[in-house]
Formats: structure tokens, sequence, C-alpha cells
């Protein structure tokens, strides 16, 4: 069968090719946006080398006992290093204990394989210690990392790997993969497929939780009234906001996604908007700001989210933030 990455076909070929010309590498470093497909891709990897009654050299069946546990991860010779919690660093012991179970033989695979996911999470001395492993790498290992960006790992890490680039889904593709493949309402295709910025994880998990979704309005909703509140009331909105890092980063983000609507709108670009159910109200904000207002509205929220992993001082951060909001 297919891999059926929509979007990624690219990414199917160049792997499936490797396997049928015997050329498959030790490493693999897969990156791109969280939610853009970085998992999907290296589990159909993992099928492809391993599936029990592969179609065809490159292929998987996706039935056979082997490709059910991997979609599952559970199965015997594949090892999964990530995060403990959300957000958590990846520890040198988590690094070394994969090294242990990768000097095994395969039990019941033809390859062992190693997928160590948001690697860029890991510590200096978790990178370090993969080293070894990825210069020395057992003759049927294969190791497959994810991470958001290549640059965001040491260079003697991505060096030895291949890398493949994941970019998100153009709006037209990703709408009809969420119709054909996730059997989305037309509507909600439209809707998710832009809300999502092009990728599918984002979108399966918006559709599944609708208190994020109701969250994501209020957040907007909040962001449109500060525009009108004086400092007092933006000083005393700040403070209800600034008690926990992961809900705030979060509303940074999802104001920085319509403040860029708001820029392609007032600079007249043809670019897809993000909050597509959200246009009309865009389009009447757009009016009452400069290009230069937003774009340094844009440009604190990002700084705030910078300093937001810096460990900064949650009421500084967020005060200073409401003064560099623009007023309406």
């Amino acid at each position: 069968m297919s891999w059926n990455l929509f979007g990624h076909e690219w990414a199917e070929q160049l792997l499936a090719q490797h396997i049928r010309h015997g050329d498959l590498r030790h490493a693999y470093l897969i990156t791109g946006a969280p939610g853009v497909g970085r998992r999907s891709l290296a589990l159909e990897l993992a099928k492809a080398v391993n599936c029990q009654n592969p179609p065809s050299p490159g292929e998987f069946c996706d039935e056979c006992r082997v490709c059910r546990q991997l979609s599952r991860l559970q199965q015997p010779d594949l090892s999964v290093v990530e995060s403990e919690t959300e957000g958590a660093m990846i520890k040198v012991d988590q690094v070394r204990q994969l090294q242990h179970s990768l000097s095994l033989a395969p039990y019941e695979a033809r390859y062992r394989i190693a997928l160590l996911l948001n690697f860029q999470l890991a510590n200096a001395n978790a990178q370090n210690a993969l080293l070894k492993t990825l210069e020395e790498a057992p003759r049927q290992v294969i190791l497959i990392l994810t991470a958001d960006s290549a640059e965001n790992l040491l260079p003697t890490i991505s060096s030895r790997c291949e890398i493949l680039r994941l970019r998100p889904l153009p709006v037209e593709i990703h709408e009809r993969a969420l119709i054909e493949r996730w059997k989305f309402s037309p509507q909600d295709a439209h809707l998710f497929a832009h809300l999502s910025g092009g990728r599918p994880g984002i979108a399966l998990n918006l559709i599944a939780d609708k208190p994020a979704l109701e969250k994501r309005s209020a957040w907007l909703d909040d962001l449109v009234h500060l525009f009108d509140m004086n400092l007092r009331e933006r000083f005393a909105y700040s403070e209800s906001i600034n008690r926990a890092r992961d809900p705030l980063r979060s509303e940074m983000q999802t104001w920085l996604a319509y403040l860029r609507d708001l820029y392609l709108i007032r600079s007249g670009s043809d670019a897809p908007l993000t909050n597509i159910d959200r246009s009309a109200e865009l389009a009447q904000l757009s009016s009452f700001f400069s290009l230069q207002q937003i774009l340094s509205a844009m440009e604190a929220i990002q700084n705030s989210l910078e300093a937001l992993e810096l460990s900064a001082n949650l009421r500084l951060l967020t005060d200073s933030l409401m003064l560099d909001l623009p007023a309406r």
C-alpha cells in the first residue's frame, strides 16, 4: 500500500527508494513544525523496513503483526525516547538506556528501530551521549530522530543523519486530506486546514478538543478587547494571565497568528489567513492600525515567547507586553 502521506510524497519516494536499493541510512533526522507529520513519517518508515508481508519492496501491508504493533508503538524491536512530561528535557540516562537495548539483536523484526521524538529537547549531555551510537550504529539498527529544526541540534548530530525537512501542507491539499483520509466535513476541513497552518496533527487535535477551541476563541476575544483597554485595565488583565507558563505560551501563540492575519489583510496580501472564521472581524480591525503598529506588536509577542523559555518573571513579561500592544 501507499504510505498515504499527503503533501510528503517526495519523502515517501525517497525512503522507499533507499529500501528497494538496499541503501538505507543508519540514521534519519525528520524536521518540521509540530503536527506536520514527523512522527507519522518515522513510523511509516519503520513499517516499510520491517513489514512481514510487504506488497513490494519499500511498501508495507499495515495488517501484519509487526505493522500493527508499530502503529501502537508496542513492537519489541522498537525503542522510543521522548520527554517524560510535555516540554521536559530528554536526559542522558534515557539515551544510555536506549544504547543498551540497541546492543541486542532484533527479536522479531529485520531492524531494531530507535525513535527519538522531539530530540531538540535533549540536553547537551544526552545529545553528546548519542554521538557514539550515531558513529558506530550496529548493523541492524536504524535511528530515526525528529526535531523542529536541524539547527536546534548539535551540528555533530545533524551531520551524521540523512535530513528530511517537512513543510506544512498547502491549504488546498490539507483540506482534501482532511476530507478524504480523516472524513472531515467540507466546512470543518476548510476551517481546520487554515487554523492548523497546514499541519494535520494540529487539525486532528483541534477538532477532538472542544475546550481548546473554546480557549482559542476566548483568547482572541481578549486580544480584541485589549485594543480598547486603558493601561489600568490592561495591567489587571496581565495579572490574570501570568500564573502558568504553558497556557500563557499558547495564548501568545494564538495572538501572534491573529496579528499575522491582521498584517496580511492590512498589506493587501493574498496569502491564506489562519483565523479564517474571523476574517470579517480582521478586515474591520485592519483599518485602525498601521503596518508598523502591527509589526511592532508581533515583534513584542515574539520577544515575549523567547523570554518565556528563559524563565523570565511572568508578571514583568506580561506587563511589558501590555505596554506594547497597540490601542484602537
